[in-house]
């Protein structure tokens, strides 16, 4: 999975760049078609603004949330986007037919 991270009026330090990789694991646990996460991290008077865009297999993902603490924040987005991504597996389902082709099923 390739992250990146970047602030908007905020230095996104290393301490929040290993939270925000350490939670989006969890992301990726449950779907392991990730190829890309944009994070983008800022900061408006007191309100602490987190928004990921999560592109996987077929799909994009987008969050975002809202605190008055940046880990708050990040700790929201990545419980809303792993709602969205099991929903997201949970209408995923094999289209195939239970015995496969004819000719691999076992004759009588």
């Amino acid at each position: 999975m390739q992250l990146t991270i970047s602030g908007h009026h905020l230095d996104v330090t290393q301490p929040l760049k290993s939270y925000v990789t350490e939670k989006l694991i969890r992301i990726e646990r449950h779907f392991d078609h990730v190829s890309n996460t944009n994070v983008v991290l800022q900061v408006e008077k007191t309100r602490h603004l987190a928004e990921a865009t999560v592109a996987a297999k077929g799909t994009t993902i987008h969050a975002n949330a809202e605190a008055d603490d940046m880990y708050a924040a990040i700790d929201a987005l990545v419980s809303k986007l792993d709602s969205q991504v099991r929903r997201l597996k949970g209408k995923q389902t094999d289209h195939h037919r239970n015995g496969g082709a004819l000719k691999s099923q076992k004759l009588k």
